[in-house]
């Protein structure tokens, strides 16, 4: 019953798994199910960094490439990506070994969304992230 609501019901399966663990049910809890689970967890902190990276480095990348475009949408977007970053850095403190990894990760998704909003097309961008970790978490970075 339990790994057959695990697919017609997440939501009831997730009350009842929680209601076993509580009473320490441990026979009926769906091991594999939970596991599954538990690793999906830990992989969409790894996402969520990575994906405010890639915001963040968009946005830099925008404002140094584009001076002329700068506006107060992008420096409210880079301080309030720095300071979620930093949240969540704080929250997940495990995160910071996997940190150059998701700077890696996030300036490719940088690079996207820099050409998704620019017209720069053609323009010649480093093919890894030219910023450090000090500069991406550096408030005054890259204009005071």
């Amino acid at each position: 019953m339990t790994a057959k609501l695990y697919d017609t019901d997440f939501y009831a399966w997730t009350l009842e798994q929680s209601q076993l663990l509580q009473s320490g049910d441990w026979k009926s809890v769906d091991i594999v199910h939970l596991v599954e689970e538990i690793e999906s967890l830990g992989k969409q902190e790894k996402r969520e960094l990575e994906n405010r990276l890639g915001v963040l480095i968009g946005h830099l990348l925008k404002w140094i490439y584009q001076p002329s475009m700068r506006s107060r949408s992008w420096q409210v977007t880079i301080r309030v990506q720095r300071q979620q970053l930093q949240r969540h850095i704080q929250q997940n403190p495990s995160l910071k070994s996997y940190l150059s990894e998701a700077i890696a990760v996030g300036y490719d998704l940088g690079l996207e969304l820099f050409f998704k909003e620019t017209q720069l097309i053609d323009q010649d961008l480093p093919e890894t992230c030219p910023f450090t970790e000090e500069q991406i978490f550096n408030p005054n970075f890259p204009d005071p």
